[in-house]
């Protein structure tokens, strides 16, 4: 139980922060809901307050039609626009909406109309579309300014300006100084590193187990294409035309990871910062999804012990979908294995400074041309491998994408319609590729057995508990339980 008056007014505030954070029973009705549940707000006297949607059913009440308590925050109807919204964002942090591209194309990508779109946007954040961009283009321009010693013309096009003349007009209207007036008020000295690189914090909301990311992307490692050294990450990275190498640390004092990355890479900068945003689940909040998890007395011991276990990410849709496929029915080593020798076939040779990384990761185009013969011979079964050139040619022709115009459930949809992809296979994708914070591949034999050899059925029903979180509750039974 909450406190009553303090859960009530942000009921009355419909503030979204607090969706999935307590529901409200309705003790006229018997029914439960989220604090966003459109209907309209009950009487005080007539609210009972819970803190999840377990309890709230104990004390006899039903779920909600409208709102659907047991969907997680951010995938239910009700939630349409601000879905819309953020995945607009990030449509524009992959670099995907350029000044050529005309907001009618983007909402036909979401299934929306132009005055739809904003709408929506306008709504759900505040400003236009087009006041949405910017915005987000000062900020990273404005970041780049203070933190790397780019020439402000890099900058400018790193941030998406498509001349230095418009640049320094807009950036002089916000902020009411010129972009070199900005660099020369810094009393931090920016970082840069010696030849073409360059230095950016990304932060997160801690606490983060670093040495719980580091270790479970080394086990999984695409030799060649990714290396772990100490402390440190390192890839080779391929986004467009654009090529170059990222290395990431762990910067605990600051609550940060810093990156860097080859000047070559500045022009799909957005792109970039947002996968690995995504790739270290930097924008989980920690001490939220632990007080749901800790509920569940099997998790209390892995929580204390691995506070701020994050769900790795991926940095690129169709690696992790072949890393997916590859891994059904065989070890981790194994599938580590295979996914390197498909690198070394498919990949893009490239010279970096670093002896380890020498490949980019496959893209799609080349692997859907290939043939099932090309595929097996590199030791992967004839079924994995028509999987795999199933996945690729929806991926090249655009029916299956990764640039969040489709939404988990879709994708999910699209990727079990392929053959040799089921359940188990889409949900590991939507846990890592699509972030999604609620998947659960109960088929997943590790999980199953660690749970005390349950069915798949009786593993699903035992995951109701931990919902909207069950990415991370998946996590800790892989990380403690084992």
């Amino acid at each position: 139980m909450l406190n009553h008056d303090m859960a009530y007014q942000a009921l009355t505030s419909r503030d979204t922060r607090f969706d999935g954070v307590f529901f409200v029973g309705v003790t006229s009705t018997g029914i439960y809901c989220r604090p966003v549940c459109p209907v309209k707000a009950p009487m005080q006297k007539n609210c009972l307050f819970f803190a999840s949607a377990e309890a709230a059913e104990k004390a006899h009440f039903r779920p909600c039609l409208r709102c659907r308590p047991e969907l997680a925050p951010g995938n239910a109807p009700v939630d349409n626009s601000h879905r819309v919204a953020d995945r607009l964002v990030q449509r524009i942090e992959e670099g995907l909406l350029e000044e050529h591209g005309g907001l009618d194309e983007i909402a036909a990508e979401f299934g929306l109309s132009s005055r739809q779109l904003r709408r929506i946007v306008q709504q759900e954040l505040g400003v236009s579309p087009l006041e949405l961009k910017q915005t987000r283009r000062m900020l990273l321009a404005k970041q780049l300014l203070t933190e790397t010693r780019l020439p402000i013309i890099d900058v400018a096009y790193a941030s998406g300006f498509s001349s230095l003349r418009r640049f320094n007009d807009v950036f002089q209207t916000r902020y009411r100084m010129t972009p070199s007036a900005l660099r020369k008020e810094v009393t931090q000295p920016a970082q840069r590193h010696s030849g073409d690189t360059a230095t950016l914090r990304l932060s997160y909301r801690p606490p983060y187990d670093w040495q719980a990311m580091l270790t479970f992307l080394q086990l999984r490692l695409m030799k060649e294409v990714e290396a772990v050294e100490g402390n440190i990450y390192r890839r080779t990275v391929a986004l467009g035309k654009y090529r170059g190498w990222i290395s990431v640390s762990h910067l605990p004092a600051k609550n940060a990871l810093l990156v860097e990355f080859t000047t070559s890479l500045t022009p799909v900068l957005p792109a970039l910062l947002r996968r690995l945003r995504d790739l270290f689940d930097l924008n989980a909040q920690p001490l939220l999804i632990a007080a749901h998890l800790r509920q569940d007395p099997l998790l209390i011991d892995s929580i204390n012990r691995f506070p701020g276990l994050r769900v790795p990410g991926a940095f690129d849709g169709f690696e992790l979908g072949v890393r997916a496929i590859l891994g059904q029915q065989i070890t981790v080593k194994a599938a580590t294995t295979l996914s390197s020798r498909f690198a070394q076939a498919f990949g893009e040779p490239c010279v970096t400074p670093f002896a380890d990384l020498s490949r980019y990761s496959a893209q799609s185009q080349p692997v859907a041309v290939a043939t099932i013969d090309d595929i097996a011979s590199l030791g992967i079964v004839s079924a994995r491998a028509k999987a795999i050139l199933a996945f690729a040619n929806a991926c090249m022709t655009g029916t299956l994408r990764f640039n969040a115009t489709l939404t988990p459930e879709e994708i999910m949809a699209l990727l079990v319609s392929l053959p040799g992809i089921g359940p188990w296979t889409a949900n590991y994708i939507a846990m890592r590729a699509l972030r999604w914070p609620d998947a659960f591949p109960k088929e997943d034999i590790a999980i199953r057995n660690n749970l005390g050899g349950l069915t798949p059925r009786v593993a699903e029903e035992r995951s109701q508990q931990w919902r909207p979180w069950r990415s991370y509750a998946v996590m800790h039974i892989w990380k403690s339980l084992s």
